[in-house]
């Protein structure tokens, strides 16, 4: 990778993030990365320079479950990186109740799924200003446990749950990214931009820290080495830097093999992602310009 290669990406300040970004770093990459708390975002820098203190890092900040936020901080990169090599969408959130935020969605499903939709759709002009680009999103198994997938009413659904009933709502908004990501594929056929999603598998990261028990779960798979976030980091890593995946778009591929998965159903549905963009442009229309 040559260094004027220029990577945006959400979620670098914690877990898979903090370790990819770290990875482009030693690559020769710039980094763009999106953060909400300056201190943290401090902290990843001084880290990611102890590995190459000549990367060039640059942060937005904002609150990616605000829809004006992520506007905010798309504009400010469109507007200062007129072409972008990489995007890629990592930040997520497990929530174990429901929170609404000021514009009336649910968090978890602002955070996981109509901000990376948002994000990617206010910089295609500098992602087809590259000679090539990449849109990755990070996607998961839990996919499988979605429940029933109802467009549009889920994507606008603020109802309660508890912390059992969560895992289908995080679900729901992975099988949601693969199928953004299909549809994508499709809104960008011709041009030299891909988009794949990745399965990271289980990692031992933040993405559980409202559990009570969870510092002390972490530090215990820790010790017996489960859910190592370096592999969630390293398939992030071979779909930026691997040219095996260059001209590959459209899919959803797996820790560890670096294969291709076949999600879900509605994951494939090509109707269903359609749909679901269509309705997510509606509900996001405010945000567009």
């Amino acid at each position: 990778m040559q260094k004027e290669t220029i990577v945006v990406m959400t979620g670098a300040t914690s877990g898979i993030g903090k370790i990819a970004a770290i990875q482009l770093a030693k690559s020769g990459a710039k980094l763009v990365l999106t953060a909400r708390n300056k201190e943290r975002a401090l902290a990843t820098e001084k880290l990611i320079k102890e590995t190459n203190p000549q990367t060039d890092i640059d942060f937005y900040y904002g609150d990616l479950s605000l829809m004006s936020d992520v506007r905010k901080i798309a504009l400010e990169i469109r507007n200062n990186y007129p072409k972008i090599d990489i995007l890629i969408h990592n930040a997520g959130l497990h929530a174990f109740q429901q929170r609404i935020t000021t514009e009336g969605f649910s968090e978890m499903m602002a955070v996981n799924y109509l901000s990376p939709w948002l994000l990617t759709y206010l910089l295609e002009d500098s992602l087809l200003n590259a000679e090539y680009a990449k849109i990755i999103s990070v996607a998961s198994e839990a996919s499988r446990n979605h429940g029933t997938l109802s467009l549009p009413f889920d994507l606008t659904d603020t109802s309660l749950f508890t912390a059992r009933g969560s895992s289908k709502i995080y679900g729901k908004t992975k099988l949601l990214n693969i199928m953004f990501t299909n549809e994508l594929a499709r809104y960008y056929d011709g041009t030299k931009v891909t988009t794949n999603a990745v399965n990271p598998g289980f990692n031992n990261t933040g993405l559980g820290r409202e559990l009570r028990i969870s510092n002390v779960l972490g530090k215990l798979l820790k010790v017996l080495n489960i859910g190592n976030p370096k592999r969630g980091a390293d398939i992030i890593i071979r779909l930026c830097l691997d040219p095996n995946y260059d001209d590959i778009t459209g899919e959803y591929f797996n820790v560890g093999t670096g294969k291709k998965i076949e999600p879900v159903y509605p994951g494939n549905d090509a109707s269903m992602q359609k749909m679901l963009w269509a309705e997510t442009k509606k509900i996001l229309s405010a945000f567009l310009k």
